[in-house]
């Protein structure tokens, strides 16, 4: 079985948050470290890509995790992931399967994760017919997203079958104060629902 990486995207702008997604308190430190923590606790070793003006901030937030720039995030999440890419293909022997993980989607459960990771195609959880997050690219998928222009949106450019799952917060969408209200209320339940 070929290798899988991680990355985690948390560059996004949080426009209609008002905050710093990434940088959310969750009661057990920064949301960007509470999700890096659970996916290192499945075996993962997720890279971060982020934005210059919040980067001494993630960084202490997913120590030991590596962390790179996004240095126009503006253009949206594919760029994000090409940088991904291209750092792993840095540090990484071979061709790998990659696990997308934006920042903003937290509610996956551990079970999904193990479910992507045993994946060797392309493939994204669901929820009552809806699909969500995080999302895994085939080995063939990151090379098409390798060589994709920066601009080009993922589901342009790969096609993810869907798998049911059953967790209950799949599709919690951090998007504005009353979503954060939410993930903070679900996070006490953290324990009996995501594993």
């Amino acid at each position: 079985m070929t290798n899988v990486g991680c990355v985690v995207l948390a560059a996004g702008f949080s426009n209609r948050l008002g905050e710093e997604k990434a940088l959310l308190e969750t009661g057990e430190g920064a949301l960007v470290g509470w999700i890096t923590r659970r996916l290192s606790d499945q075996g993962m070793s997720p890279l971060v890509v982020t934005r210059e003006e919040i980067l001494d901030e993630v960084e202490r937030a997913v120590r030991p995790c590596d962390v790179v720039v996004n240095p126009s995030p503006e253009k949206g999440r594919t760029g994000s992931i090409i940088i991904g890419i291209s750092k792993l293909d840095e540090i990484s022997e071979g061709s790998y399967r990659l696990i997308v993980v934006p920042v903003d989607r937290p509610g996956f459960s551990d079970s999904t994760i193990s479910k992507l990771k045993e994946s060797m195609i392309s493939c994204c959880p669901s929820r009552g017919g809806r699909g969500g997050h995080p999302i895994l690219l085939s080995e063939e998928d990151v090379e098409i997203v390798r060589n994709a222009p920066k601009e080009a949106s993922l589901r342009s450019l790969v096609a993810s079958e869907k798998f049911e799952v059953e967790d209950p917060f799949l599709h919690l969408n951090v998007d504005t104060q009353k979503d954060m209200k939410d993930f903070k209320s679900l996070m006490s339940q953290y324990s009996n629902t995501l594993h």
